[in-house]
């Protein structure tokens, strides 16, 4: 009886270490080990290339993932959370190591990130973040602050009209519902709210896409003929707007001064070529610290639960001095 009892309790110990080291296996790692990075499988479910930024993403992660030799299974979105939400459950089925996404929005995706917990799959979110009671569903979250993009966008505006009277701003937002687009219009209220001389006149969505803000601009030109300032949530819609505020016959950077968010290459021309005013840094160069985390994650280790990029702003001199070397 005793070596029954005995038995039995050796075999609910191995039973429980197996349970403990299970999300291990299923993330990568093994009973002996963590998996060589040749070995790893990794998801990846982009929102889309609606901008140059994403683009920059985009081919930032998948040259980062070749260069450390770990196997990058990639799907592109095209800016909709169901097939965002349908390659997720794919990369599931076909049973990958790790799974990182983009989120086109940031609500309703509690069901699925729980079938991935549920498999044993860790979740890292890069860019941008969800909107969820349980952090549990996802390892990490790498990307910026947006909020304090939007706050150092208001900080320039209030610095520039600090003898004006009145300023009447319009805003382009980008995907309603998304992080960057909540976030960054968020800031950059906080901080022009202090003062009643700083008024948005019209705000809308240009879907962070350069027709979208050249669309909305136009609209809005039609509208509010005293147009101060544009503060578009990325370079893409900005340069949208460049074109509809030339359109109608004025100058833009001198008529209606730009602040965008990136510092994307086209972006940062204009603001050379003194088109946009000013620009707050959003760097898409995320990939060698997502493979970091995998790493980090392959090994045991634990990341940190919010790692945010470092970034900077941007006036017409810095923009000069830094397009030569501009890596996107």
């Amino acid at each position: 009886m005793k070596k029954l009892i005995s038995v039995a309790a050796a075999g609910a110990l191995l039973i429980g270490l197996a349970g403990c080291a299970g999300g291990g296996t299923a993330a990568g790692g093994t009973s002996e080990g963590p998996k060589a990075l040749d070995e790893l499988v990794v998801g990846f479910a982009q929102v889309g290339a609606e901008s140059g930024w994403r683009t920059a993403n985009t081919k930032d992660i998948q040259a980062a993932f070749k260069d450390a030799d770990i196997e990058l299974k990639f799907s592109d979105a095209q800016q909709k959370q169901e097939n965002q939400i349908k390659a997720i459950r794919s990369y599931i089925q076909q049973g990958v190591d790790y799974i990182a996404f983009s989120p086109v929005v940031e609500t309703g995706w509690d069901a699925v990130l729980n079938e991935a917990k549920a498999a044993g799959i860790p979740v890292v979110l890069t860019d941008r973040a969800v909107d969820s009671k349980d952090d549990s569903l996802y390892v990490t979250f790498l990307g910026s602050d947006f909020i304090e993009e939007g706050k150092k966008a208001g900080e320039w505006v209030v610095d520039e009209f600090a003898d004006a009277d009145k300023v009447n701003i319009v805003q382009l937002e980008g995907t309603t519902g998304a992080a960057p687009a909540i976030d960054r219009a968020e800031g950059f209220a906080e901080v022009i709210g202090a003062d009643d001389k700083f008024e948005i006149v019209a705000s809308q969505t240009g879907d962070f896409t350069r027709a979208g803000g050249k669309q909305v601009m136009e609209a809005m030109l039609k509208s509010n003929p005293d147009i101060d300032l544009v503060y578009a949530h990325n370079d893409d819609m900005g340069l949208g707007a460049i074109e509809a505020i030339e359109a109608a016959g004025l100058v833009p950077g001198k008529d209606i001064k730009i602040v965008t968010v990136d510092a994307v290459h086209d972006g940062m021309q204009a603001l050379a070529d003194g088109k946009i005013n000013f620009i707050v840094e959003c760097s898409p160069l995320l990939g060698k610290q997502l493979v970091d985390v995998i790493s980090t994650l392959n090994d045991g280790g634990t990341p940190e639960k919010r790692i945010v990029t470092e970034e900077t702003t941007f006036t017409q001199e810095q923009a000069v001095e830094a397009l030569p070397d501009r890596q996107y």
